[in-house]
């Protein structure tokens, strides 16, 4: 192909879809209605707290294969940091006991059968059993399978699944669950290995994107807004912003890589998820012992996981509606008992905080919502989808998010298909899994 490719939508996913497209040697305008790039994977500097933060927290793991061959792809696997191990350390706030979950790095889960390194008050056997998320339905609730009120639930299935697929669990689909374990624990120990912004999402994701779009003379524009795309019979022939239009050659494409709401507005007769989770940050600036946690994931407090930034302690809640409305003063205070606890910090005084409340930050991980995600493709050959939203086999993850911009330039001919395909392989884990361009009908990490 010789037509220009126009992305729409300068997010992970469409930045993941433009950096395959010029890689693959094709002419690529990126376009993002804000300043910036990122979408909600950014870093900005904070007036108020005198320092640079990300809008929200993402740990990646080794097992991303889609995000680190985007960042692999950009240089910017040097931006990385992290444990070194897949170890994660939590604490559990009713009782004050502390815990490391300690895999190991092989593919046969050892690990379970270890006292010192799974969670307290577990058994092997209580692994064992998340076994039967494999014959999930596409109906099935999360708590359909795992048992609510046990102790592995409450200090393992519980944080890891809110934290994936944003949603309550007695809501969120199975089927999901399922697909990040089988992408994570499933995988082996080596894929849960950790990996956290050395500096910030930005720097690790955006702007090495954006230089490498440059450096190979794709075209960037800010602050464009597109209002509207004009179709023909088979293919969308204009894109109308708010600055002007932009007629399409014959052998131009899209790469449409909006929120779901601004697709459904923009397409004719797609269906989309719309109905939305909320997420809650709150960004403590004050420094932590340079030897402590990278994070530390909290049970039964009201912040479930922290981690630990330069100059910063930022607290992530998932699945946060439930405190969309309370004071920002009590949210912020007991947030903080969390968090000083967490890394053995004087409960008070508290210090200079900023809550960023997200209400609209994922779509509902539910089997309702689930069914509602367009594939890649459209009816009109020369647009293609991408978005955390759309279906991917994960719930609305970086992972996710990177997968489906690469899906979406696989379709439009950027090449190197199977790399996406291999890193859904049947044999890798253990699930039947469709190609990227279809819908995934059984299946759908933040």
């Amino acid at each position: 192909m010789s037509g220009r490719v126009h992305v729409v939508g300068a997010g992970v996913a469409g930045l993941a879809a433009a950096v395959r497209l010029a890689e693959a040697g094709r002419a690529v305008t990126l376009y993002e209605a804000a300043p910036h790039g990122g979408g909600r994977a950014r870093s900005y500097f904070d007036q108020a707290l005198g320092c640079r933060i990300d809008n929200g927290n993402h740990l990646l793991i080794a097992g991303n294969r889609s995000a680190l061959g985007f960042i692999d792809a950009i240089g910017a696997r040097g931006t990385l940091t992290g444990p070194g191990a897949p170890v994660y350390p939590f604490l559990d706030r009713a009782s004050g006991e502390r815990w490391t979950l300690r895999f190991n790095t092989g593919r046969i889960p050892w690990w379970m059968a270890s006292p010192a390194r799974r969670v307290p008050g577990t058994t092997f056997g209580d692994y064992l059993k998340a076994l039967r998320l494999r014959r999930a339905r596409s109906g099935d609730r999360v708590v359909d399978i795992l048992a609510p009120g046990t102790p592995i639930f409450r200090r393992l299935w519980q944080p890891l699944a809110i934290a994936a697929l944003n949603t309550p669990l007695h809501e969120a689909s199975a089927v999901l669950l399922a697909r990040v374990l089988a992408e994570s624990i499933g995988a082996g120990g080596a894929a849960c290995t950790p990996l956290i912004p050395r500096e910030g999402l930005s720097e690790t994701l955006v702007d090495p994107a954006l230089a490498q779009l440059r450096r190979r003379g794709a075209t960037i524009r800010f602050g464009a807004r597109l209002r509207a795309i004009e179709f023909g019979a088979d293919r969308a022939t204009a894109l109308d912003f708010d600055n002007g239009s932009e007629t399409l050659a014959a052998s131009d494409e899209i790469v449409l890589a909006v929120t779901a709401p601004v697709a459904a507005r923009l397409v004719p007769d797609l269906v989309a998820p719309d109905r939305y989770c909320a997420i809650l940050n709150a960004h403590y600036r004050v420094a932590a012992p340079d030897n402590s946690p990278f994070f530390v994931g909290i049970v039964g407090g009201t912040a479930e996981w922290v981690f630990r930034k330069k100059d910063v302690l930022s607290v992530t809640v998932s699945a946060a509606d439930r405190l969309l409305e309370m004071p920002e003063d009590d949210l912020a205070a007991s947030l903080w008992r969390d968090v000083a606890a967490a890394y053995a910090l004087p409960a008070d005084p508290m210090p200079p905080v900023r809550i960023v409340r997200e209400r609209r930050a994922t779509f509902a991980a539910t089997p309702e919502q689930v069914a509602r995600r367009p594939g890649a493709r459209t009816r009109w050959r020369n647009l293609a989808l991408a978005g955390d939203w759309t279906d991917t086999g994960l719930p609305a993850t970086l992972e996710g998010a990177i997968r489906s911009g690469v899906t979406a330039a696989g379709i439009l001919g950027a090449g190197r298909r199977g790399a996406v395909e291999n890193a859904l392989s049947d044999k890798d884990f253990g699930f039947k899994v469709a190609p990227p361009s279809q819908s995934f009908e059984p299946l759908s990490c933040r």
